[in-house]
């Protein structure tokens, strides 16, 4: 008997097609996008994953030059000789020629007999290519195709897939002698650690092991707020189906009455019903993760450059078809059409078998519903206040997101309910109030639509908003951070004071740039020296200073510190910062942005009191900016330097702003899907109310209002309906960019941004919005101006 009523329910679907494939496109759609999200973030672990495990990262403590040089060969062998378990590597960058695309690849080389076991890459430590005496590369698919073409080739290459992209490897005397070098760049020390009462060679620093490097631990806030917008585009998408599952059971009600009326068990019709909603959710599901898997692959060049320039993790441009994403897009594609079939299931089962067949009966039950539904989304609301007020983390600010897209998604429907009975009681004529009043009537059908038009705009309007200001204030800040027009890295000390001397007559100022590492309120961060200069007086972007604040810092008085430390922390100006030496007042918080570290600024001698080991191998040349270029280009080729040793403040710029564009691509096209998907939420919506909409329009047909006018008048309430909510969304999308700016940025990446109001982004989105809802009406219109006269006459007929 199941096959019978399952075929009986099924067969609704072959007399509305179009209300099949919207409820099928909804579906894909949202798991298109959520399956998207995931596929990007699963690669991007995945590539955590293999990173972790080549040499170790910094999961190992390394030992290196003093003066961030290499390590001359006499130190290695006297440390091997005092029972230091040291394995050599030799490090550098390959640049590729430019018919493959240009760029560089890091080349490493080891020496796989001492490399300990924590570090060893897979399949490399005990392969047997790497003890020849002329060993390959071997690299990951892409980098290994890229070295194979470069010319000159550079040695042959092999691939192992085990291996990150961006990174190749090879033996040590390789290494040597493709860079040019002999002596190693560092030192890997085995996880026993130095021998007891051992000491290094004099130049020699010891490197701790540094956790927090992980670049998994770093993207963690980056793939959360990916994963938000994901499921945000999922829930918009959601309401399709949703919508569509709700009015096919209403179209359904009196079928469902004859099949009680027959005889047929409530449990059974349930039992078809679930296997109606599962058939729909497999079918809708796979083409989801076909789709989506095109979305990843689309988005995915975007997230790497991102991922590659805010972190420095290497993410491969191009996608693995992984079981844990597809698999994980199914479940939620069944998942979410459980959840929006659960109402339809739910009202079958209460259904009395002499229930009203009606199919219109449920707009009117909705419209009696929306009270309540506001008091839920106010309820949510307060909820996510809460998070917001007494929470902490960035789940909680995620709390805070929820609650309000939730609450203001639940009240706008009764929102836009007040506003039309406000448009009624303001009507002249008869037309205009029957006009306002059938739009009234349609909310209820229309009002998850409308719902995910809302959210597709607020997002739009707060990622657009944030995304603005910090373009804006990014643009500022660039201009007085990087204010010196040179930037130099010497290969030693020796080298560095020769460029000073060099360069002394021909620039205006050259001021040091020294950096160590220690441990700042329990994490790993950086201090800089900091010159008493007018470029840092006159332009670092201060966000809040003690009186005097140059000069105590010249003195020696305290420091500055970014504004990573200060919200993590929960430091104040004068909040004393535990150093090497001795702790130091807070004199000033500055602007960081993309930084994942926390960072100090000293004084030049308190530098050099307190890390008096610091390299001091930079120089930033003040110099006039036309001279730039030709100075940069004179350094390089008098001292023979590489090309990435000397580069000038446009070319910083340039590259900053590049990374900040693409940074920002994935969350922009997220949006742009986002509202794609709400129009055609309302556009299925339409299709499946063009039924029951019959009653509703031909007595006023039959009043005299013809088709074409119906059909104008169709258009009118799509438009009217999509302006009031558009109208709603405005304030719900500044108030999400203030919790993106204020709550989640600070949370996820340390630093607040200032909100600056973009009026006229908004009337394009208004616009865009209309656009949308026009679209979406057009085709019921125009179905509606075209239908035959008998249809409406037909309505009449009928018993209702």
């Amino acid at each position: 008997m199941i096959g019978v009523v399952f075929g009986a329910i099924a067969s609704h679907w072959r007399r509305n097609r179009v209300q099949l494939a919207m409820l099928l496109v909804g579906l894909a759609l949202a798991t298109a996008l959520w399956s998207g999200v995931q596929a990007i973030n699963t690669e991007a672990r995945a590539a955590y994953d293999q990173a972790a495990r080549t040499l170790g990262q910094d999961h190992l403590a390394r030992i290196v030059a003093k003066d961030a040089g290499t390590i001359p060969l006499g130190a290695y062998v006297a440390l091997r000789r005092a029972g230091w378990s040291v394995s050599p590597v030799i490090e550098g960058s390959l640049r590729l020629s430019p018919e493959v695309g240009g760029g560089r690849v890091r080349l490493v080389g080891i020496e796989p007999l001492s490399l300990p076991d924590g570090a060893r890459s897979i399949n490399l430590g005990g392969n047997p290519a790497l003890l020849r005496s002329t060993a390959p590369l071997f690299a990951a698919p892409q980098t290994a195709t890229r070295l194979a073409r470069t010319t000159p080739a550079p040695a042959p290459t092999q691939i192992d897939t085990t291996l990150p992209e961006g990174v190749a490897f090879t033996d040590i005397a390789t290494a040597a002698r493709i860079l040019g070098r002999e002596n190693p760049s560092f030192l890997i020390l085995d996880a026993a650690g130095p021998p007891p009462g051992a000491a290094l060679p004099t130049g020699l620093v010891l490197r701790p092991a540094d956790p927090s490097a992980d670049p998994a631990g770093l993207t963690a806030s980056f793939h959360l707020n990916l994963t938000a917008f994901g499921f945000l585009a999922f829930a918009v998408g959601l309401f399709i189906v949703h919508s569509a599952i709700g009015i096919a059971f209403e179209q359904r009600r009196a079928l469902m009455r004859t099949l009680r009326a027959l005889g047929v068990p409530l449990h059974l019709l349930m039992l078809a019903m679930g296997l109606e909603l599962g058939l729909l959710g497999l079918l809708g599901g796979l083409a989801g993760v076909g789709l989506g898997y095109g979305v990843a692959g689309a988005l995915l060049p975007d997230v790497a450059a991102t991922l590659r320039g805010l972190y420095g993790a290497e993410v491969p441009g191009t996608l693995s078809l992984r079981p844990v994403w597809w698999l994980a897009g199914l479940a939620i594609a069944l998942a979410g059409t459980g959840l929006a079939g659960a109402q339809a299931l739910w009202r079958l089962w209460q259904m009395p078998v002499l229930v009203s067949a009606h199919p219109e009966a449920a707009l009117r039950t909705g419209a009696r519903g929306l009270r309540l539904q506001a008091l839920a989304g106010l309820s949510a609301a307060l909820l996510g206040g809460a998070a917001g007020l007494w929470g902490e983390g960035l789940w909680a600010g995620f709390g805070l997101l929820a609650g309000l897209l939730l609450g203001a998604a639940l009240i706008l429907p009764m929102g836009l309910a007040l506003a039309l009975g406000a448009a009624i009681r303001l009507a002249h004529g008869v037309r205009a109030d029957w006009f306002w009043a059938d739009t009234r009537q349609q909310l209820p059908g229309l009002s998850l639509a409308l719902m995910a038009l809302m959210l597709a705009l607020a997002a739009n309007i707060g990622v657009g908003s944030m995304v603005a200001s910090f373009r804006q204030t990014f643009d500022g800040w660039l201009d007085r951070r990087l204010v010196a027009e040179v930037y130099v890295t010497a290969r030693s000390e020796a080298e560095a004071d020769a460029m000073r001397d060099w360069l002394n007559p021909q620039v205006d100022a050259i001021l040091p740039i020294w950096r160590a590492e220690t441990m700042l309120a329990g994490q790993p961060g950086d201090v800089y020296a900091m010159a008493d200069h007018a470029t840092y007086r006159d332009h670092w972007p201060m966000l809040a200073t003690a009186p005097d604040v140059w000069d105590r810092l010249a003195l020696g008085e305290g420091v500055l510190i970014n504004e990573q430390f200060w919200h993590r922390a929960n430091l104040r100006l004068g909040a004393p910062v535990d150093l090497p030496g001795g702790a130091l007042p807070v004199l000033g918080v500055y602007s960081d942005y993309g930084n994942p570290r926390v960072q100090v600024m000293i004084g030049l001698d308190q530098m050099a009191a307190r890390f008096g080991d610091a390299p001091r191998t930079r120089l930033a040349v003040r110099v006039a900016p036309d001279r730039a270029p030709e100075i940069a280009q004179s350094l390089t080729q008098h001292f023979a330097l590489p090309d990435d040793a000397v580069v000038t403040q446009a070319a910083v710029k340039a590259v900053s702003r590049a990374i900040f564009e693409r940074t920002f691509t994935v969350t922009s096209a997220l949006n742009v899907l986002t509202l794609g998907v709400a129009g055609v939420a309302m556009l299925a919506s339409l299709v499946s109310l063009s039924a029951v909409r019959l009653p509703h329009l031909a007595p006023a047909w039959a009043a005299g209002i013809g088709r074409n006018a119906l059909a104008g008048y169709e258009l009118a309430r799509m438009l009217a309906l999509a302006a009031l909510t558009f109208v709603a969304a405005l304030p719900v999308g500044l108030a999400l960019a203030w919790v993106l700016l204020a709550v989640i940025n600070v949370e996820a990446f340390g630093w607040r941004l200032p909100m600056i109001l973009f009026p006229a982004d908004w009337l394009r989105l208004g616009a865009l919005a209309l656009l949308a809802a026009g679209l979406a009406a057009l085709w019921p219109a125009y179905r509606l101006a075209r239908r035959p006269a008998a249809d409406l006459v037909k309505v009449f007929s009928n018993e209702r």
